[in-house]
């Protein structure tokens, strides 16, 4: 049960992440409303797409400006990993290397040659990184960190 509630917390914790991609970049609805923000027009949106089916449509034909080559993506594994290690993975960021931080890596699809540069920038952002105990706050700054790394930048999608 208190698992559960771990999960059902940090769940509730990332509805803009969430929300980010809630719409897709196909669709009608994605279309009408396209350019617009705030959680109206994307209800709207997904609405129209699920309504009318013409999202799934799209996916499958390859109409509506869908493709079929497409993938879906979530962060809540990384928070869990994030949540349930906190401690160690503080620990080997502030050394730069360490199980916690292999696995984060791994977990995050980080590409054996970015690891060590990986690795460098965690260690050299952990107070950053770290400035909170909470979870979506240290994705937040771990997020902001790759970021702002030419070479890590492209693995901000995975927090």
């Amino acid at each position: 049960m208190k698992k559960l509630l771990a999960v059902v917390s940090v769940a509730a914790a990332f509805p803009v992440t969430a929300m980010a991609d809630n719409i897709g970049s196909c669709g009608w609805g994605t279309k009408l409303f396209d350019g617009q923000s705030g959680v109206a027009p994307q209800v709207l949106a997904v609405t129209t797409n699920g309504t009318f089916g013409n999202q799934t449509f799209g996916i499958t034909f390859g109409t509506s400006g869908c493709t079929q080559d497409g993938t879906v993506k979530s962060s809540w594994k990384t928070a869990l990993f994030i949540d349930g290690n906190k401690e160690a993975l503080a620990r080997d960021m502030s050394v730069g290397s360490g199980e916690a931080l292999d696995s984060l890596a791994l977990l995050m699809g980080v590409e054996a040659q970015d690891r060590d540069a990986f690795s460098r920038a965690a260690k050299s952002n952990m107070a950053r990184i770290f400035a909170t105990d909470g979870t979506p706050e240290i994705m937040a700054a771990l997020r902001q960190v790759l970021a702002d790394n030419a070479q890590l930048s492209r693995y901000t999608a995975a927090l």
